[in-house]
């Protein structure tokens, strides 16, 4: 579907809406004030001042107003991986993407998330961009009107069971695959028989070394998929799919500072071997693997601290 954006002051969208009034039609999505529907164009306005024209007359309409901005997610990227479609920022994808994987405390979330070609503006009205680029508070804002709008499965691999996993010989990377295939099976299955353009995967790992950590799994997705790094940059669907795990994390990560009694922090640095000292001094070495993934070596710098501390 042939998409043109354009952005117009207050005057010139009272035109615009005045112009389609007699195509009307109505579309409860957020931050919509008006849409129209043409033989061959959608047209819905924004209160952000974007008019988002869908269909084989778009650039036809869109010309009556104004000049057409760059398209969702077509500015350059440096990135690794497959050969991408031309114009994939603008077809229906299904992408997935992680987070939690660096932290010591708090668990690995992986997402999936469908973006229609006809949602991509929708989306990107909601807030959504790079998630690198957006704050934690941000972020927390904006994952609910996702999880409403959009066809997603999110999948929080808590502490406990990653240990367990780990310990018996899993990598990080068979942990994430696994993951990836899990979350990208549950919103095919939503999806009721629709199917995506392409399915882009956050790469985290070569084609090959992938799909051979899950080759034991009795089903595994494989058809139109896609390797990519900096996809959140590619796509809408990866860039909303990294919003809703992030949030998934903190929400796992205010419930283990809730046990902890403490505020605990992300990342893996001298910050996290502090407070990790304290929770091993305060409530011992059980409680504190319960909380982190327990072969970093912040595990062993905790007890270190902790030891200097208790002489």
């Amino acid at each position: 579907m042939s998409n043109q954006v354009i952005i117009v002051n207050d005057q010139v969208m009272k035109r615009v809406i005045s112009h389609y009034t007699s195509s009307k039609i109505v579309r409860n999505a957020p931050g919509v004030v008006f849409a129209a529907k043409l033989p061959d164009t959608s047209i819905t306005a924004y209160k952000s001042g974007k008019v988002l024209f869908q269909g084989a007359g778009s650039e036809r309409e869109a010309a009556r107003w104004g000049k057409a901005e760059g398209k969702a997610g077509s500015a350059a990227v440096k990135k690794k991986g497959d050969s991408l479609p031309d114009r994939l920022a603008e077809l229906s994808v299904l992408g997935s993407d992680e987070t939690g994987t660096g932290d010591f405390f708090g668990p690995v979330t992986v997402a999936a998330c469908f973006v229609r070609a006809d949602q991509v503006e929708l989306v990107r009205e909601l807030g959504v961009k790079d998630s690198k680029m957006l704050t934690d508070d941000l972020m927390r804002k904006i994952a609910p009107d996702l999880r409403e709008a959009l066809i997603h499965s999110v999948l929080t691999l808590e502490n406990a069971k990653y240990n367990e996993v780990q310990a018996s010989g899993w990598s990080q990377g068979k942990i994430k695959a696994l993951l990836h295939n899990q979350a990208l099976k549950h919103v095919l299955r939503k999806m009721d028989g629709e199917r995506p353009d392409y399915i882009l995967i956050d790469q985290f790992a070569e084609r090959g070394i992938y799909y051979n950590h899950i080759k034991a799994e009795p089903e595994i997705v494989r058809e139109n998929v896609l390797f990519s790094t900096k996809a959140e940059g590619l796509h809408m669907s990866v860039a909303a799919a990294s919003i809703i795990a992030r949030v998934a994390f903190l929400e796992e990560m205010d419930r283990l500072s809730g046990i902890a009694g403490m505020t605990l922090p992300k990342g893996a640095g001298p910050k996290v071997d502090e407070v990790a000292a304290k929770i091993l001094l305060k409530s011992g070495e059980v409680t504190l693997k319960s909380l982190t993934k327990w072969h970093f070596a912040n595990a062993g710098k905790a007890k270190a601290l902790a030891a200097r501390k208790r002489r």
